[in-house]
């Protein structure tokens, strides 16, 4: 495993001769959403803006949604998620999205006067104060906020 990871790390000679000249090539990336598939777009649309403070930014017909918050944004799509990944990651509290944030205290008091399902109560760690909820098709969010 360490081998593969120097290996990774460091790489061949031509592979990092390659990564600089692909740096190049590119353009900037400006932004990146998340994209979530939903089982119910308009509550998980009354979600995100009513419990999160985020806004529409658009809708496209009745399967697909953009929200933004702060500049950042999370796309919505109508699907079916899949329940035993949803099960599963929620079993063992692995975040789908993780926001750093100010003022995590006033947060997660008023996250606590909500509906909103506490998958992890506000606690310390080593590199901040964090909490984690759940939405209703049971993606974990984590609320950090970093030392």
């Amino acid at each position: 495993m360490l081998t593969a990871m120097f290996y990774f790390l460091e790489g061949p000679k031509h592979r990092k001769s390659n990564f600089s000249k692909m740096n190049k090539t590119y353009p900037k990336i400006r932004s990146m959403s998340p994209l979530l598939v939903v089982s119910d777009l308009e509550r998980s649309l009354d979600f995100y803006t009513q419990e999160l403070g985020f806004e529409i930014d658009f809708r496209y017909e009745d399967f697909y949604a953009a929200i933004t918050r702060d500049g950042y944004s999370i796309h919505l799509k109508l699907g079916t998620p899949n329940m035993e990944e949803r099960l599963s990651r929620g079993k063992n509290e692995d975040l789908d999205l993780i926001f750093s944030i100010d003022n995590i205290h006033d947060l997660f008091e008023a996250i606590r006067s909500r509906t909103v399902i506490i998958v992890r109560p506000l606690r310390e760690m080593p590199y901040g104060h964090e909490f984690y909820i759940a939405d209703p098709d049971g993606y974990i969010s984590g609320f950090v906020e970093p030392k």
